[in-house]
């Protein structure tokens, strides 16, 4: 809503405007007039709508044309004033002033008007038969009041209304001609009520209408109350209400009723509350909250934001099959101006066997833009209405910044749950396959995926000593040259080479000398294709030989040409490595002395602590406990 309103009065010589701000301002007709009022500023805490109001006279006799067409482009509402007696200033109106007006505003920021017929108390007749026809063909027309400037009659309510018609304007809500709400309004309530319908079942209940009602007026509804509402909307619509709650159909006709009776401030406070702006637009400060990531520092969801989105998938998940079909997820993104995922996230994420995103697949996605686009997360998490429904003041709260990797590496622990794997290679080498077995895909199942939805990235989850933690890979395109920075940063990397193809390692040796042989990242080289007979590489070392000359793993065996989905373990591996990089020892097998296995132990000790330090504080307490019994009479 607007943070000031500027209201400007303009109308023939003589029609009483000035004597229109004098009489709000003093409360009484003042005995003298001066050509021009000055601008008058009432404060916020005197206006019923909380806002600092501006108040602007225009005297043709002092100002202008200059001055009027200056004025005319700063006012957010303008008053044109017209005396009830004087046939020839309502001729004016539309023969002079609306022209004029509509001439000095911008087409598409329309200025709304209130036509104000003064002086009243001089006629005993209305001029509201002569002013109706005007209104109807002037749509930036927004109301008509009769007033007295004498008997101070409908001064407060003049302003009122003009206030009213800029925080509150009715044009971007409803067409007057056909007396229905506009397409935008439409599209704009609609995601509402889906948001606040949250079992999804196409009707409000009580409990919802009550959780709407706190969330935008906070008060909630009476029990009478709520059965007033829905017998109103019975009266009028066959399909109003169904099952004892409100359908889409009533909720828009409960708002159309509202704008008909001049009550356009509470759908304007409905709106305003889901984020909406003057042109029914989600503004930025609501779609994009101020969230500060410093370098070397991750964005993950937190708790809260993963249980906001288990309660989404299980309203959208209709036949409680734990995977969203194509329609589903049509539906769950329905509240969106654009879908969001395209066909390549099936193949980035776990999926069923019919190709749906399973549940584990839909919060992997979800914890994948988090990481690598957090803004376009916020937008997400704003479209689905998280601020809202979990009674937060923005999506930020649904974000988690880790601390700095150095920090991590200092104490030699971290409390991240999302670790980012760059799996490089040269082309052919098997990388798109790697990615796709961590999903459970063998090569069978890959060999079915389009070339057009192939997707560079894969996240999952993978257990580590029973933590559940997010591991993210990433193929970097095989273009040495043109490496960049996030191709390098990541907690772990993977440099994948054909064992069948004899100059597929001089790539990964190549790359690890040029970027990471001076780095604390941990390195992993994978034999990849381990199925197919290995070939001798043409480079000067043996790739165990080079593994063994820079103190790396010996290189890991790898095939996705399985029966059954590919095993996982070298990826619970990789994640291990990327938790405690700190570990870097030479072999990875069950010696207890390399990374894979020191890293196992070092989370058991890490365990033990815990636990030592939970019995210390039981017995500290029971110890203290006992003392203060021992001291009382």
């Amino acid at each position: 809503m607007r943070k000031d309103v500027r209201i400007l009065l303009v109308g023939e010589p003589k029609v009483g405007k000035t004597s229109l701000i004098m009489s709000l301002v003093s409360e009484e007709f003042p005995d003298e007039v001066p050509l021009r009022a000055e601008e008058i500023t009432i404060p916020a805490d005197v206006t019923p709508e909380r806002v600092p109001t501006h108040i602007v006279d225009y005297s043709e006799a002092e100002q202008t044309d200059e001055q009027l067409y200056q004025e005319i482009s700063k006012a957010n509402v303008i008053c044109i004033v017209y005396s009830v007696n004087n046939k020839k200033s309502i001729e004016k109106v539309t023969s002079h002033w609306i022209p004029l007006i509509s001439d000095r505003t911008d087409k598409d920021s329309r200025v709304p008007l209130i036509l104000v017929g003064n002086k009243s108390d001089l006629v005993e007749h209305s001029s509201m038969e002569t002013i109706l026809p005007i209104m109807n063909q002037y749509q930036d027309i927004e109301t008509c009041v009769e007033c007295s400037a004498k008997n101070l009659k409908n001064i407060s309510e003049l302003f009122y209304y003009a206030q009213k018609a800029v925080l509150h304007p009715t044009g971007p809500l409803y067409c007057p001609e056909e007396k229905e709400l506009k397409p935008s309004c439409i599209k704009a309530l609609t995601r509402i009520f889906k948001i606040s319908d949250l079992d999804n079942d196409g009707v409000l209940n009580d409990n919802e209408l009550n959780f709407f009602q706190r969330t935008c007026f906070n008060t909630p509804l009476a029990p009478q109350a709520l059965e007033d509402v829905k017998n109103v909307v019975r009266r009028n619509m066959a399909d109003g209400v169904r099952d004892d709650g409100l359908t889409l159909k009533g909720f828009l006709f409960l708002h159309t009723l509202f704008i008909q009776r001049g009550r356009h401030e509470t759908t304007w406070t409905v709106l305003r509350r889901f984020g909406y702006d003057d042109d029914l637009e989600l503004t930025q400060e609501y779609l994009f909250p101020l969230i500060k990531v410093p370098p070397d520092c991750t964005t993950e969801l937190n708790h809260n934001a993963y249980l906001f989105l288990q309660s989404v998938f299980d309203k959208h998940d209709k036949d409680r099959d734990c995977a969203l079909s194509p329609e589903e997820v049509k539906d769950l993104f329905n509240v969106f101006p654009y879908m969001p995922w395209g066909p390549d996230v099936n193949n980035t994420v776990c999926t069923n066997d019919e190709g749906w995103i399973t549940y584990q697949g839909y919060l992997s996605q979800w914890t994948l833009t988090t990481y690598l686009d957090v803004q376009r997360s916020l937008e997400y998490l704003g479209y689905l209405g998280y601020s809202i429904i979990c009674e937060q003041e923005s999506q930020a709260a649904a974000i988690t910044v880790t601390r700095n990797k150095r920090i991590d590496l200092q104490k030699k622990q971290t409390q991240r749950s999302v670790f980012r794997c760059n799996v490089l290679g040269a082309r052919g080498s098997g990388k798109s396959g790697f990615l796709q077995a961590f999903l459970g895909r063998n090569l069978q199942r890959q060999m079915r995926i389009r070339e057009d939805h192939k997707s560079y990235y894969a996240i999952s989850t993978t257990y580590v000593y029973g933590q559940e933690k997010y591991l993210l890979l990433h193929e970097v395109m095989p273009d040495f040259d043109i490496l960049s920075e996030p191709d390098l940063s990541c907690d772990v990397v993977c440099l994948v080479y054909d064992i069948s193809d004899p100059r597929s390692f001089e790539y990964c040796a190549k790359v690890y000398k040029e970027c990471f042989l001076d780095s604390k990242t941990p390195c992993v080289v994978v034999a990849a294709k381990s199925d197919l007979h290995e070939v001798r590489q043409q480079y000067s070392q043996s790739p165990l030989d080079f593994c063994r000359k820079h103190k790396l793993h010996p290189p890991q065996p790898f095939t996705c040409n399985t029966n059954e989905a590919p095993s996982k373990d070298l990826y619970t591996r990789l994640t291990t490595m990327a938790m405690h990089p700190h570990a870097r020892l030479r072999c990875m097998c069950s010696c207890n002395r390399c990374t894979y296995c020191l890293c196992q132990n070092l989370l058991k000790l890490e365990l033990l602590r815990s636990i030592k330090a939970q019995l210390r504080r039981v017995v500290y307490n029971r110890l203290i406990h006992r003392r203060s019994r021992s001291v009382l009479p």
